[in-house]
C-alpha cells in the first residue's frame, strides 16, 4: 500500500496492535491526520488504565482484553507496536485477505523530511546514540532523538519540532518490517547471537539487521565496525556499496587503509579521524568510560556527529566528560574493599564478553535471566581469565552452567537477592561483584532498568 503523505491517511481504516507508550502517539497522529484508528490490545482495560487516560479526547475504537478477528481482517492497515511479532497467525491470515501489516518505526519513519541517522546493531547501541546527541548538541546542532532509545518515532510528530537532524537507535523488531525507511547515515556497531525467541534463527535477526541498508543510495554514509567480522561480510551487500563507507578501528595496523578512505582508527591514547581533506586527532587519554569497547562507541559517534557538523572542540569535550549510562557497567559503589558494577542492559553473550574485557581479574559475575537459547560456550575464554565465582539465577541458570559452568567456582541460586547476597559473600578485598547477565529481565522483572535498579538497592543496602 502506497502512503507517499499525511493527507493519504484520510478515511484509511488502520489498527494499532499494542497500545503503550508507542501505540498512544500513533493514535494520536493519524487520528489527527483523518484515518479511522483502532486500538488492539489483549490485556483488559484496567491494566491499560494508566495509557487510556492519556487517550482522552482521541478518537478512536477499542479492541482491549484480547485480538477479536473480525477487527484486523476489516482494515486497510495494521500497525505493530516494536513488541508485537509479526509471525502470529493472525497477522498471516489478515495479509492473505490484503491487509496491508508493518510496523510503527517503519510507517512513521516516512513522514519525516529531515536527514535521519540509524544506529545499530547487537550492543553499544543505546551508548552511542547518547555520545551522538552529546556532541551534536554541543555543537549547536539541533536533533531529536527516538526509536529504541528515547521517544517512540510517532511522537515526532506531537511535538512540532523543526530538528537539523533526527537521531535513531534501531532494533531489529523495528528493521524486520523494513520497505521504505532511508536513512542518511547508518551506524552498524556490531552483531552477534540475540533475541532467538523472537527471530527464528540467527539467520533471521541477521536479515533483520541487514534490511538498514536496504534503500541505500549514492548519498548515504555507511559507517561500520572494521573489527567485526560479521559487519565486514555484511560490507558486500551491494546496497551497502551503494554510498560512501567509513570504518572504524582499534587496530593500529589498518591506519593507512583506513585513513586512505575515509574513517577512524585508535592508536595508543589517540583517535584519529578523517571525515573530509583534513585528519583530524583527539586524545582519549582522559576518558571516563570503561572498557575497550568504549573506544569503537566514540570513534562511530565521531564519524557520524562530523557528518552533521559538530566541532572538533565539542567532540573533545564530550570524550573527557562522558560517563556512560545508567546500567551500563555502571559504578554502584565500594565496600570492604569489594566494587560493585551494574551492566544490567547486558542481555546477551557479546555484551557479557565486553563486559569482561573492562576489568583485570578476581570477577565474581551474577548471571542469568530468562532463558532465549543462547549459546554461552564463547565466554569460555574470558571466564577462565576473569572470573573466579560464577553466580546464576533464573531461567537460563541451568543453559549457562551447562555450557560454561566448569570454568570458574560456580553456584546456581534460587532467587535474585540470594544470587546477590551469595556473591558479596564470596567477595574478597579487591574483588569485583558484576552483575552482566546475558539474558533478559522478563523471567524475574519488568525490564533490564527494574532488575539494575533492584541490583542496586540491594547493593546499597550492604553493611
Amino acid at each position: 500500500m502506497v502512503i507517499e503523505k499525511r493527507e493519504d491517511l484520510v478515511g484509511k481504516k488502520i489498527v494499532i496492535v499494542g497500545l503503550a507508550r508507542t501505540g498512544v502517539a500513533a493514535s494520536k497522529f493519524l487520528s489527527e491526520a483523518g484515518a479511522k484508528v483502532t486500538v488492539s490490545d489483549h490485556k483488559s482495560k484496567a491494566e491499560l488504565a494508566d495509557y487510556l487516560d492519556l487517550m482522552e479526547g482521541v478518537n478512536v475504537e477499542y479492541d482491549l482484553g484480547g485480538h477479536t478477528p473480525k477487527t484486523f481482517l476489516e482494515q486497510d492497515i495494521i500497525l505493530l507496536s516494536p513488541g508485537i511479532s509479526p509471525q502470529l497467525k493472525i497477522f498471516d491470515y489478515a495479509r492473505q485477505n490484503g491487509v496491508h501489516v508493518t510496523g510503527e518505526f517503519e510507517f512513521m519513519s516516512q513522514f519525516i523530511t529531515k536527514p535521519i541517522i540509524a544506529v545499530t546493531g547487537t550492543n553499544g547501541k543505546t551508548t552511542t546514540v547518547s555520545l551522538i546527541r552529546e556532541m551534536l548538541i554541543q555543537s549547536g546542532v539541533n536533533v531529536w532523538v527516538g526509536g529504541n532509545y528515547g521517544k517512540p518515532v510517532s511522537e515526532y510528530f506531537s511535538e512540532e519540532v523543526e530538528p537539523d537532524v533526527v537521531l535513531f537507535e534501531v532494533s531489529s523488531f523495528m528493521l524486520e518490517h523494513v520497505v521504505n525507511f532511508t536513512p542518511k547515515n547508518v551506524v552498524f556497531m556490531n552483531l552477534a547471537e540475540n533475541h532467538l525467541d523472537r527471530h527464528k534463527s540467527m539467520e533471521d535477526y541477521v536479515n533483520a539487521k541487514r534490511k538498514v541498508f536496504l534503500n541505500t543510495h549514492h548519498g548515504t554514509t555507511s559507517i561500520l565496525n572494521a573489527d567485526d567480522n560479521a559487519v565486514v561480510e555484511l560490507a558486500r551487500d551491494p546496497a551497502v556499496q551503494r554510498g560512501r563507507i567509513f570504518y572504524f578501528s582499534r587496530k593500529a595496523s589498518l591506519e593507512p587503509q583506513i585513513m586512505n578512505i575515509g574513517g577512524a582508527v585508535n592508536i595508543r591514547d589517540e583517535i584519529k579521524v578523517r571525515t573530509g581533506p583534513e585528519i583530524e586527532v583527539f586524545s582519549v587519554k582522559n576518558k571516563k568510560m570503561r572498557g575497550s569497547h568504549s573506544i569503537e562507541n566514540l570513534m562511530a559517534s565521531m564519524l557520524v556527529s562530523r557528518e552533521h557538523g559538530a566541532t572538533h572542540e565539542a567532540i573533545q569535550k564530550v570524550i573527557d566528560n562522558y560517563t556512560g549510562l545508567e546500567h551500563r557497567l555502571e559504578y554502584v559503589r565500594k565496600i570492604g574493599g569489594v566494587t560493585f558494577y551494574n551492566d544490567s542492559k547486558a542481555t546477551n553473550v557479546h555484551a557479557v564478553i565486553r563486559a569482561l574485557k573492562a576489568f583485570d581479574e578476581n570477577v565474581i559475575l551474577v548471571m542469568g535471566g530468562k532463558d532465549t537459547s543462547l549459546n554461552y560456550a564463547p565466554l569460555r575464554d574470558e571466564i577462565r581469565k576473569k572470573v573466579k565465582t560464577l553466580i546464576l539465577v533464573g531461567e537460563a541458570k541451568e543453559r549457562i552452567n551447562r555450557d560454561i559452568g566448569d570454568f570458574a567456582e560456580t553456584f546456581l541460586i534460587g532467587t535474585f537477592d540470594e544470587a546477590i547476597h551469595v556473591a558479596y559473600s564470596k567477595s574478597r578485598i579487591n574483588d569485583t561483584v558484576l552483575l552482566s547477565p546475558g539474558a533478559s529481565s522478563f523471567d524475574l522483572f519488568d525490564d533490564y532498568r527494574d532488575r539494575g535498579n533492584h541490583y542496586k538497592e540491594i547493593v546499597q543496602n550492604f553493611r
